[in-house]
C-alpha cells in the first residue's frame, strides 16, 4: 500500500503540475488576478505531493520491501541504515524522483518566499518551473515508475552497487542535484523576463541568489565526488574528465559567469541580454548533464545504464526546452539592449572578460566530452578524449582567468585608468612573482607547473586581500578606523574574498599535486620494507575482515620519516558476495603538507601488488572548494540580495 500512495502521489502532482503551468500563464497574459494568484498554491501543492511520494519511497528502502522492484534490484536487507537511505537516490528511478522533489521545492521556495514579486512576473516564473515538472514529472510516469510492484518478490534484494555504498556518494548526488535543479529557477526568471520583454536591476538582485545557490550546492557536490573518486576508487587522482564529471563542471562554469553577469545588470542595468542567455545556457547544460547520464549513450563509474528509449524522452525534453527558450531569446532579446556606455578598462569589460573565459572554456569541455560520442556516430570510429587534452586545450583560458581576476575585481565602474587602478596591486605582484621564482629556483626537477601555479595562487590571494584591505581604506585612515570599516564590510564583499580566496587555495592544490607527487608501483611480501619520497614505509600484515555485507583484505602498512612513526596506513580490497564485485578503498594519512595514499592491489605468485603515493599539499584542494562554497553562502545572506530588490518592486 505504501507505494501505491507513492505512485498516487505522483500522478496527482502531475496533474497539479499541469494547472500550475497553464493557469497562471494565461492569467499573466489576460490580466486575470485570480488565475495568477493560483500559482502559488499550485507550487506549495506539487511540493509537498512529490513530498509524500519520495518519503513512501525511502520507507520502502528502510523496510526492506521488495516487493517493489526498485528495492529489490538495489537494496539488499544486510545493507546498513545509510545506505538503504542512499540507496532511494543510488539509481536512475529514484534519483529522478529526487531530481523531481528538488525542482517542486525551488517552486514552493518561490511562492513562499517571492510575496513581493510582482504578481505577473511570479506567476510567469513558477509556470514555467511548473512545465519542467510536467516534463519530468512525464519522463517518472511513463519511463521510471519507481514504485513497480513485483509479482513474486525475490527473498532478498540484489544490493547497491559497491562502488556508491560510501558516505561521500550518500551525501553526493542531492548536493548535486540542489546544483543541477537550481539553475532552472534562473531558467523560469530569464523565460519570465523574455515573455515579459523587461530585465532591470530588481530582476537581477532575485536571480542572484539562485544563482548563487546553484553554485554553492554544485562547489560542494563537485568537491564531494572528486573526494570520493580519490580515496574509493584506488587510482590515486581526484578529477578524471570523465563525462558525467564534465557533466557537472560545465553548468558550474556557466554559474559562474552568470553570477558576475548578473552584478553587471545590478549596478549598472548593461549586459541583460546575455545575462538571460547565461540563465537559459546554465540549465541547458544542466540538461545536457540529465542526458549524458540517463541516456546510456556513455559509460561511466558514475551513470546509470539505461535503455534507449528513455534517452530519446530526455532528448526531446531537452530539444523542446532548450530549443524553445532560444527561440524566444531570438525574438526578445532586442528589447533588452541597454545605453548604458562604459571604457574598455572598466570594471564592467574586467566582467566581460571574466565570462568570455568562461563560457569559452565551457565551449571546450563540451566540445571534449561529446566528440567521442559524434565521432563514433558520424566516422564509425571509437575515440577517447583524455586529460592531456583537456589540459592543453583548458587550463589557459583558467590561467588567463587567474591572472585578471585580481585587476578586475579592483577596477571601478564605467571607467578606469590601469596604471592608477592597479597601483595598489603592485605589491601583491611583486610578491607573487618573488614566490614562483622562489620556487623554481628551489625545485630539482620537477614541472614548470610548480612555479607559475603557485604564484598565480598567491597572486588571486594577495590580490583578493588587496581589495579587501582597500574597500576598508585602512592605509588612508588608520589601523583602528580601518579596522572597523572592514568589519562593516558588507557580506556580499567578505563572501567575493572568501570565495577567490578559495579558488586561488584549489589552484595551489592542484599545482603542487601534479607537479610534485610521487608514484611507486610494487610486489611487496608481508615484512618488506621501501621507500618512497622519502619516507620508509613497512608492509605489516594482510588480514581478513567480515563487513556487514562484505568481506575484505585489510593491509597494514606503517609509515616512518626520520626513523619515527608517522602513519598507520589501512587500505582494503574489499569483495561484496551479493553483487560478485571488488572495490577498493584506499588507506590515506592526510595533512596539510601532504598525503600518503596507499591502495592494496590483487595478491600475486610472490606477494601483494601495492601502490604508494606521496601527495603535496593535496588536501587544499578540497580546502579551496569549501571556502569558495563558504564565499557564497555569505553573499546570499547580505541584507543587501535579500532586502533591495523587494523595495525597487514595492515602488512599482
Amino acid at each position: 500500500m505504501i507505494a501505491e500512495l507513492g505512485h498516487l502521489a505522483v500522478i496527482i502532482a502531475f496533474m497539479v503540475a499541469i494547472v500550475q503551468s497553464v493557469v497562471p500563464m494565461i492569467g499573466a497574459s489576460k490580466g486575470y488576478i485570480g488565475w495568477m494568484d493560483a500559482a502559488r498554491p499550485s507550487a506549495i501543492i506539487q511540493f509537498l505531493l512529490i513530498f509524500f511520494a519520495f518519503i513512501m519511497l525511502t520507507i520502502s528502502f528502510v523496510t526492506s520491501d521488495f516487493s517493489v522492484k526498485l528495492v529489490a534490484s538495489n537494496s539488499h536487507s544486510l545493507k546498513p541504515l545509510l545506505y538503504k537511505i542512499s540507496g532511494v537516490w543510488g539509481n536512475h528511478e529514484g534519483s529522478m524522483l529526487l531530481w523531481i522533489l528538488i525542482l517542486a521545492f525551488y517552486g514552493a521556495l518561490v511562492a513562499v518566499f517571492g510575496k513581493r514579486l510582482p504578481i505577473i512576473l511570479k506567476a510567469r516564473v513558477l509556470s514555467v518551473q511548473a512545465m519542467i515538472g510536467v516534463a519530468f514529472i512525464a519522463f517518472l510516469l511513463f519511463t521510471s515508475n519507481p514504485f513497480e510492484r513485483l509479482i513474486f518478490p525475490p527473498f532478498d534484494g540484489k544490493d547497491l552497487n559497491p562502488l556508491l555504498q560510501d558516505p561521500g556518494l550518500a551525501f553526493h548526488p542531492p548536493f548535486l542535484y540542489f546544483g543541477y535543479v537550481g539553475l532552472s529557477m534562473t531558467f523560469s526568471f530569464a523565460i519570465a523576463a523574455l515573455i515579459q520583454g523587461s530585465v532591470d536591476a530588481a530582476w537581477a538582485r532575485w536571480v542572484r541568489p539562485w544563482a548563487l545557490l546553484a553554485w554553492i550546492t554544485l562547489t560542494i557536490g563537485i568537491a564531494l565526488g572528486s573526494w570520493w573518486a580519490y580515496y574509493e576508487l584506488g587510482w590515486g587522482g581526484w578529477w578524471f574528465w570523465d563525462p558525467v564529471e564534465n557533466a557537472s563542471f560545465m553548468p558550474w562554469l556557466i554559474a559562474v559567469a552568470l553570477l558576475h553577469s548578473a552584478i553587471v545588470v545590478e549596478k549598472r542595468e548593461t549586459l541583460k541580454s546575455w545575462t538571460v542567455l547565461l540563465a537559459i545556457l546554465g540549465f541547458s547544460f544542466s540538461l545536457i548533464g540529465t542526458f549524458i547520464v540517463r541516456s546510456g549513450v556513455i559509460t561511466s563509474v558514475h551513470a546509470f545504464a539505461n535503455d534507449p528509449e528513455r534517452g530519446v524522452f530526455i532528448l526531446l525534453i531537452l530539444i523542446i526546452a532548450i530549443g524553445g527558450a532560444l527561440t524566444l531569446y531570438a525574438f526578445r532579446a532586442n528589447s533588452l539592449r541597454s545605453s548604458a556606455v562604459f571604457s574598455p578598462i572598466s570594471r564592467e569589460s574586467g566582467l566581460i572578460l571574466n565570462n568570455l573565459l568562461l563560457v569559452v572554456s565551457t565551449i571546450v569541455v563540451f566540445i571534449g566530452t561529446i566528440w567521442p560520442l559524434v565521432a563514433e556516430l558520424i566516422l564509425g570510429r571509437k575515440l577517447s578524449v583524455g586529460a592531456p587534452f583537456f589540459e592543453i586545450a583548458f587550463t589557459p583560458f583558467m590561467v588567463v582567468l587567474a591572472i585578471f581576476l585580481p585587476l578586475g575585481a579592483i577596477l571601478p565602474w564605467k571607467r578606469a585608468q590601469i596604471l592608477r587602478a592597479g597601483s595598489p596591486l603592485i605589491g601583491a605582484l611583486s610578491l607573487s612573482v618573488a614566490i614562483g621564482l622562489l620556487i623554481w629556483s628551489l625545485q630539482t626537477g620537477g614541472r614548470i607547473l610548480a612555479p607559475i601555479g603557485l604564484a598565480l595562487s598567491a597572486w588571486v590571494i594577495l590580490g583578493s586581500l588587496t581589495d579587501l584591505l582597500m574597500r576598508c581604506r585602512m592605509i588612508d585612515i588608520g589601523f583602528s578606523a580601518g579596522l572597523r570599516r572592514l568589519i562593516n564590510l558588507t557580506r556580499a564583499d567578505w563572501g567575493k574574498t572568501f570565495a577567490h580566496i578559495g579558488l586561488g587555495l584549489t589552484i595551489f592544490g592542484i599545482s603542487a599535486i601534479t607537479a610534485w607527487e610521487t608514484e611507486d608501483i610494487r610486489v611487496a611480501k608481508i615484512g618488506e620494507e621501501f621507500e618512497v619520497s622519502g619516507y620508509t614505509f613497512i608492509f605489516e600484515d594482510v588480514s581478513k575482515i567480515n563487513g556487514k555485507n562484505y568481506t575484505s583484505d585489510m593491509g597494514t602498512i606503517n609509515a616512518f620519516k626520520n626513523n619515527k612513526l608517522v602513519a598507520i596506513l589501512k587500505p582494503e580490497k574489499r569483495f561484496y558476495p551479493v553483487q560478485r564485485m571488488p572495490t577498493t578503498e584506499a588507506g590515506i594519512n592526510s595533512s596539510l603538507k601532504r598525503d600518503l595514499y596507499i591502495a592494496l592491489g590483487d595478491f600475486q605468485d610472490n606477494g601483494w601488488t601495492i601502490r604508494t603515493y606521496v601527495k603535496p599539499y593535496a588536501v587544499w584542494i578540497w580546502i579551496g572548494c569549501l571556502i569558495m562554497a563558504f564565499g557564497g553562502l555569505l553573499s546570499m545572506t547580505d541584507r543587501r540580495l535579500r532586502f533591495a530588490s523587494t523595495i525597487r518592486l514595492k515602488q512599482k
